[in-house]
């Protein structure tokens, strides 16, 4: 390559290198040239090696050492290097270079030059890289060229006035008078900048915003500048598909959104004017829709009349049939802003939304799904869940997890009922199980419980669902907890909601069985299938050995939680395996409120409604029995909760009937608190003939030794007399063998147990109260 080839030249033989490294020698020699040249001084050809330098520029390769010579340029008489010297300038200097400020005089000295043409070179130089200092040094020879005569210049000087008022705010002030008068410019390009320039001054004061509604009216004149182009009569010069002007059109109708928000005399004054817009638009092309979408935004955003909002969102549903995918996706965005306040609208456009669900583009996809989500209503709840279900079936699965969690929501809030309810989670977890979130089992845990006459049906459609796909894990976690708690329903086969089905004790294990030996069960859904599994030793008769046989099993199992729940379980068949007392631990959950404890192993933020004590079950002589629910609730073997549970006492009425209703919480009336004197006996409990004390022996922060004492003042003797105890996970209970079993009638003698508790952690506790005692006495 010679040293005078030319720009055309040195582009040809860049783009015919074959390989990187053979265009970068050709770079590399050529910007050994350019330094030649720059070095050489005046010799007429620094402005074409400078040229060039622009175009190794925007191929990427470093070209600063042309910076000064940009400088150069600028100040050069010549118009052709000034011209190349200021596209040096914008390309190769910023604001944050220090040449920069070296053009500022030279810029200056350019805006007073009798030619326009230089005039817009300093303008359009300054609008682009024009740094803070630069444009408090140059902002009143900008609002000069704004009163220029040339609508060429005063173009130019508008929108170079728009940057300084993005640099410097505080020099909005000085363009305020003279945007107004370019209001009443003919010229399109002049009203363009000027529309802009008021754009930005209003958004950044707010009393410029004011003064250009109350003070300067610029609403009626916009109006009138806007109605000018609507019904303008076909010009060349603007006409882009049929629209007059559709930019500036798009910038009036920006700058009357901003004016007419929350403000009703600036939205009046435009009411009209935009239903014009709405109903002589044409919406074919996308110069037409760019006008009418930004219409409706201005509809909205101002104080409207409601006609005229519903003429919008009809606007908003013509765009949803359009075949440009960007239109649908923006029409829905707008939707989605608006269905909140206009609802009923919005329902009008339902099913051209929900068709919109079937469209290939996933972000359309989304769109729709969640402006159908937000459609749903008390009214529509059957025919948009029956939409929204076949969607999910077909979804990309990146969209599942959303859907699940939006029927939920949905059906939550909108159920007709609670079998519907149930059918509809149901279908979701079959569908799409792997996808919900974790809270979706608790939830539908608590939703059955609640639900007392479908707890047949329920467990019944679980148990055909888990036999036929163990696969989805949330969908098998809620069918083996159903299994454990109803089961015995399932045996009866009794059912009038659904064709019941005849299921056997071994069809039952089989089928928790083939759940804790699968591949695709995860740990917590084999704790679910053991916990069933035990829970079924209750509700069955025949297998019981068999149950034995599964839970001894995982005794000895990896994973830590399961083997932990196989060795409790298999201390309850060992230690208590008499039926009574493993019926209390394993019967029937209680009825939860939503936010229960019992999904959260500790959080009291809940309350478990307790089932009805009122009635006492009557029992031999001799014996005093508990409700087997509170005995199950108090006897919490994997925890409880710090706040002691207050049930009603029961009455009885015979002295060989009573409730350990009375005996929950004993001592929740004693706090003992520093400084207060410690009572050393109390008697807690008098009823029927039993007489319980307790005798604190001991105390120190950590440490609290009671005594539990036992009189029987009836004519027999009470037998079999046990107690149990439970604290919470905080404090070490140790209970030392009791003096015996039997308490001799008539007070003849009492049965005592010590008991020693710790708290460690010095839990701010009372001295009895953190105690939750409970008592099994056989």
């Amino acid at each position: 390559m010679t040293p005078s080839v030319r720009l055309q030249e040195m582009i040809r033989v860049i783009r015919s290198a074959r390989t990187q490294g053979e265009e970068r020698g050709i770079i590399q020699r050529e910007c050994a040239d350019i330094r030649s040249q720059f070095r050489q001084g005046d010799n007429g050809e620094r402005s074409h090696s400078l040229a060039k330098l622009l175009y190794v520029h925007m191929l990427g390769y470093p070209a600063h050492f042309g910076q000064m010579e940009c400088v150069r340029l600028i100040a050069s008489p010549r118009y052709s290097e000034k011209r190349i010297g200021y596209l040096g300038a914008m390309m190769l200097l910023d604001e944050k270079q220090d040449a920069s400020l070296l053009i500022t005089n030279s810029i200056k000295n350019d805006l007073s030059h009798s030619s326009q043409y230089v005039q817009s070179l300093a303008l359009c130089t300054l609008a682009c890289m024009g740094s803070a200092e630069m444009c408090r040094d140059l902002a009143p020879e900008i609002e000069r060229l704004l009163r220029a005569s040339h609508s060429y210049i005063k173009k130019k000087a508008t929108l170079c006035a728009v940057h300084i008022i993005r640099k410097v705010p505080e020099l909005a002030e000085l363009f305020t008078p003279s945007a107004r008068t370019l209001l009443s410019e003919k010229n399109h390009g002049v009203l363009h900048g000027a529309v802009v320039l008021i754009t930005e001054l209003c958004e950044r004061n707010p009393d410029t915003l004011v003064q250009f509604r109350k003070v300067i009216q610029a609403v009626p004149e916009l109006v009138q500048i806007m109605k000018g182009l609507v019904t303008s009569s076909y010009s060349p010069e603007h006409n882009v598909a049929g629209i007059s002007d559709p930019f500036l059109q798009v910038r009036i109708l920006r700058l009357l959104r901003i004016l007419g928000h929350n403000n009703d005399t600036a939205s009046d004054a435009m009411n009209d004017l935009l239903a014009q817009v709405a109903t002589n638009t044409d919406s074919s092309k996308t110069a037409g829709s760019a006008v009418l979408y930004e219409t409706v935004l201005t509809i909205m955003d101002i104080n409207s009349e409601s006609g005229l909002r519903v003429l919008a969102v009809n606007i908003l549903g013509r765009f949803l049939l359009n075949n440009d995918r960007n239109i649908r996706y923006i029409s829905m965005t707008s939707l989605q802003k608006i269905v909140q306040t206009d609802h009923n609208a919005v329902q009008r456009h339902r099913g051209t939304i929900v068709d919109c669900l079937k469209d290939q583009d996933t972000s359309v996809k989304r769109r729709a799904l969640e402006l159908s989500l937000a459609l749903v209503s008390a009214v529509n709840i059957r025919s948009m869940m029956k939409e929204l279900l076949i969607f999910l079936s077909v979804c990309p699965p990146e969209l599942r997890s959303q859907t699940a969690s939006g029927i939920f929501n949905a059906a939550e809030r909108y159920s007709p009922s609670k079998r519907w309810h149930i059918d509809t989670i149901l279908h979701v977890l079959t569908t799409a199980g792997g996808d919900v979130r974790d809270e979706t089992v608790p939830n539908l845990i608590q939703l059955i419980t609640t639900a007392s006459e479908l707890h047949c049906y329920t467990v019944h459609k679980l148990y055909r669902a888990l036999i036929k796909d163990i696969a989805q894990q949330s969908l098998v976690q809620v069918a083996c907890w159903c299994i454990g708690e109803y089961g015995d329903l399932l045996l009866k086969g009794e059912c009038e909601e659904i064709e019941p089905v005849q299921v056997t004790e071994d069809d039952i294990l089989d089928a928790l069985e083939t759940v804790l030996q699968s591949h695709m069960s995860s740990p917590a859904t084999r704790g679910f299938a053991l916990t069933a599994t035990m829970k079924l030793s209750t509700r069955i008769t025949d297998n019981v050995d068999r149950i034995r046989s599964i839970v001894s099993i995982y005794g000895s199992c990896i994973d830590l939680e399961l083997q932990q729940r196989a060795v409790e379980y298999n201390a309850l068949f060992k230690k208590y395996d008499h039926m009574r007392y493993r019926s209390a631990v394993l019967e029937r959950m209680p009825v939860m409120d939503k936010n229960s404890p019992g999904h959260t192993n500790g959080d009291t933020s809940g309350e478990i409604k307790e089932p009805d004590t009122s009635k006492p079950k009557p029992v031999e002589a001799g014996l005093l029995s508990e409700p087997a629910s509170q005995v199950c609730d108090l006897l919490d073997l994997l925890g409880g909760t710090d706040t002691p549970l207050q049930p009603s006492p029961a009455p009885t009425s015979t002295p060989t009937t009573t409730s350990s209703a009375d005996l929950l919480n004993l001592l929740g009336g004693l706090e003992i608190t520093p400084g207060e004197k410690f009572i050393p006996t109390v008697s807690v409990y008098e009823k029927n003939g039993l007489s319980l004390k307790i005798q604190c022996d001991k105390q120190t922060e950590t440490e609290v030794t009671v005594t539990l004492i036992a009189s029987n003042s009836t004519q027999n003797d009470i037998t079999n007399f046990t107690l149990q105890a439970a604290v919470p996970k905080s404090v070490q209970l140790q209970m030392k063998a009791p003096s015996g079993n039997v308490i001799p009638a008539h007070g003849l003698g009492q049965v005592t147990q010590t008991v020693l508790l710790n708290n460690p952690n010095k839990a701010s506790l009372p001295c009895f109260r953190f105690v939750q005692l409970s008592f099994l006495l056989n």
